[in-house]
């Protein structure tokens, strides 16, 4: 019986290292053509691949040299998560199955995304963004010091950062009739966010429609911490020559921002905590329960005004 249950253990070791060693010889193999592929625009190496039997898969230390641009991207970790190494091994299968025979769950990573403050390819990023959208005040200390557009490199340098250090993951929950994402990001230091968003209707079916797929919401929470951002804002912007009633309204002003290039204009139930927020308030939870699933296409049919009360949407400092 020994030898028996020792040969279970052989056999099945074996299995797992040989299944390992296929995997990863695959993804290895797909990844190498990606770099052939890239090769025209940009330097990809990476150190290797990775698999855990909780269901991760990832490709280890990666760097990017963009054609053009002297540095270099680094990101720790890229990958896929599942419920576990079997779901690994049956992704192949994934376009074939039926919805019910989908993973509890299926994500998206990535850790570690180092990005220098002085990057000369996020320098030409920020620059584009300011282009494509016809920014005219991006020189305003206000709109400068609080990032209404994202943060120069300048902006990085005065808040006290020398890197822009990401991580971020993206998880699809399928469930009967509804299925929803779990999304957290951080940004070292800076803010820390998680939400949920639940979306109406089966996951797969949902995706088959193609073009013709309007995701509808359910319901959303999402909540964000600070990690010190806040306070970093306020130091540098009084460093600009800002009074502490010019910082609050250059603040209110880039989230407002936020709202109108989504198509909303917040209310009080949303400005009255985000500035409790940044008064202090280390948390802020949004969350939207509107009374009946929402066409997300459709928002921009509304007033800004309006979406709001549309989504019930709220938050709350704590």
């Amino acid at each position: 019986m020994r030898n028996f249950l020792i040969l279970i253990v052989i056999v099945g070791a074996g299995a797992y290292f040989g299944s390992k060693w296929h995997l990863h010889n695959e993804v290895s193999n797909g990844m190498d053509m990606a770099t052939i592929l890239m090769a025209p625009y940009a330097n990809v190496e990476y150190d290797g691949v990775a698999s855990t039997l909780s269901g991760e898969l990832t490709i280890e230390g990666i760097r990017v040299r963009i054609h053009g641009f002297n540095d270099t991207l680094y990101i720790e970790r890229f990958g896929i998560d599942t419920p576990s190494f079997l779901s690994l091994l049956e992704l192949d299968d994934v376009a074939k199955r039926q919805s019910d025979d989908l993973p509890e769950y299926f994500g998206f990573l990535i850790e570690g995304m180092r990005i220098p403050a002085n990057a000369d390819y996020y320098r030409k990023f920020y620059s584009f963004v300011l282009e494509s959208r016809g920014v005219t005040d991006a020189d305003d200390v206000g709109v400068e010091c609080t990032g209404k557009y994202g943060f120069s490199s300048e902006a990085l340098a005065g808040l006290g950062y020398t890197e822009q250090v990401i991580s971020s993951s993206i998880t699809f929950n399928n469930r009967p009739g509804s299925y929803s994402m779990d999304v957290a990001m951080s940004m070292e230091d800076m803010w820390e966010m998680a939400g949920n968003l639940t979306l109406a209707g089966d996951l797969l079916s949902e995706i088959s429609r193609g073009t013709a797929y309007r995701p509808r919401l359910s319901s959303f929470e999402i909540e964000v911490k600070d990690r010190s951002l806040n306070a970093r804002v306020n130091e540098y912007c009084a460093k600009r020559g800002l009074s502490e009633k010019e910082i609050l309204q250059a603040q209110l002003d880039s989230f407002k921002f936020v709202g109108t290039e989504n198509g909303i204009e917040f209310d009080e139930y949303v400005l009255d905590p985000y500035m409790e927020y940044l008064g202090g308030k280390s948390t802020l939870v949004f969350t939207a329960r509107p009374s009946e699933p929402i066409a997300l296409s459709q928002i921009d049919l509304y007033k800004p005004s309006d979406v709001p009360a549309l989504l019930n949407l709220e938050a709350v400092a704590l």
